[in-house]
């Protein structure tokens, strides 16, 4: 928990210095860097509301609907972007000071994940540890997954290799190999047999 928690605050600064030019595309389809911007300032609340459920056992589930989650993207993508800035790290700040109060017992607590998995309270800091991370990438100012820690990126794999289906094993540098399994851009990766791979679909 402990590394995991020092993760997000590495993965936060590295959105922040990112979030200094919000005009442009990210690496994602159909998404600029505001609505990048956006959704990681929306997610930091989405995760305080598993916080919240963790700590008083009330449901309180991420989003309402997907379909107001992507509605809620959209509009705070037209925020003015000192106010996406300042929403992002308020938002941080939130989510942090919530994490903080929950006891021992009460991160041991069953809730649901976006996709209505049941998970633990104790997996919530590595659901933002992949937001900040991998969405500093997708800004796509200047940050590659090669700027990662090794050791994140080496949870990501392993994370991602048991979570989606039929993934092949590759063989090339780790940070290559995370941003294959996230679905984004890679290179110089091959198969057991020595093939280029198929890229994957995001997953994040």
């Amino acid at each position: 928990m402990e590394r995991v928690l020092e993760w997000i605050d590495e993965g936060t600064t590295l959105c922040r210095g990112a979030l200094r030019d919000l005009e442009g595309p990210s690496l994602l389809p159909d998404w600029s860097r505001r609505h990048v911007a956006a959704h990681l300032f929306l997610n930091a609340d989405a995760l305080g509301n598993l916080v919240e459920w963790a700590r008083t056992g009330v449901e309180r589930p991420m989003y309402p609907s997907a379909e107001a989650r992507n509605a809620d993207i959209e509009q705070a993508a037209l925020l003015p972007a000192e106010q996406l800035r300042s929403s992002f790290d308020d938002a941080c700040a939130r989510l942090n000071a919530a994490m903080a109060t929950l006891t021992d017992e009460q991160w041991q607590a069953t809730i649901r994940n976006s996709r209505g998995a049941s998970i633990p309270a104790t997996t919530i800091p590595w659901l933002r540890t992949r937001e900040v991370m991998i969405h500093a990438v997708d800004l796509d100012a200047g940050i590659t997954f090669a700027d990662l820690p090794a050791d994140f990126l080496d949870a990501l794999c392993n994370d991602i290799r048991t979570t989606r289906d039929a993934v092949p094993e590759v063989d090339g540098p780790l940070p290559e190999q995370a941003a294959y399994l996230c679905g984004r851009p890679y290179k110089n990766l091959t198969d057991a047999d020595g093939r280029p791979v198929e890229p994957l679909p995001p997953c994040l």
